[in-house]
């Protein structure tokens, strides 16, 4: 995975949250880690969260904890969830309208298939926690997305499916993963994982 891709534009993110998920499918995060090597890692699972809806931590109101996610698009929004494990989102849309994708599984090349496939273990494998948080995506800031990986998207399905973990929102079609990969937190009822052979692994 090279970190020469064309990094994504502030702009990509200005968009509705379930609009920018999907589109998140095949994009690459990409982090300068303390001992300055480079982690990168292919995003193949998203979540939607949008004010309108009561899954989302603004659907009542803006607090301290929730504020990164009513601020510029194009920052982190890292939150704790059940006082162990963080979460890694990116906000989206406007500002002072509470919108992001959480990232929830990404595939890194040459590690376990497993390693970051789910939002608590992604944030772990890349070192992220609430000191990153209303940090804005940029090489300056050394985090950053680069663009998708286009044979992706035209030769591998994208499923499209109900969220994880909610007791409110459930119901909202607004995860979507890469079918092929074997890195996925949670399938779809009805989706086998794929062999060895027929998966999609990053190179």
């Amino acid at each position: 995975m090279s970190n020469s891709l064309a990094i994504i534009p502030k702009d990509f993110f200005s968009r509705p949250s379930q609009k920018v998920a999907p589109d998140l499918i095949g994009c690459s995060l990409v982090k300068r880690m303390p001992n300055g090597d480079f982690l990168s890692g292919v995003i193949v699972e998203t979540e939607a969260y949008s004010q309108e809806e009561p899954g989302c931590h603004g659907f009542r109101k803006k607090t301290k904890k929730n504020e990164t996610l009513f601020g510029p698009s194009g920052n982190l929004y890292v939150y704790l969830t059940y006082g162990i494990y963080h979460c890694v989102n990116i906000v989206t849309d406007k500002s002072d309208w509470a919108s992001g994708v959480l990232l929830r599984a990404i595939a890194i090349p040459g590690e376990e298939e497993r390693i970051a496939s789910g939002p608590g273990l992604l944030a772990r494998r890349f070192d992220l926690n609430i000191n990153h948080d209303n940090l804005s995506l940029s090489i300056e800031n050394g985090i950053w997305v680069t663009k998708k990986l286009n044979s992706i998207q035209k030769m591998y399905k994208i499923i499209q499916t109900t969220r994880i973990g909610l007791s409110e929102g459930k119901d909202i079609a607004w995860r979507w993963y890469l079918q092929a990969s074997r890195s996925i937190s949670k399938r779809a009822i009805g989706d086998t994982k794929p062999s060895i052979a027929q998966a999609w692994m990053p190179k």
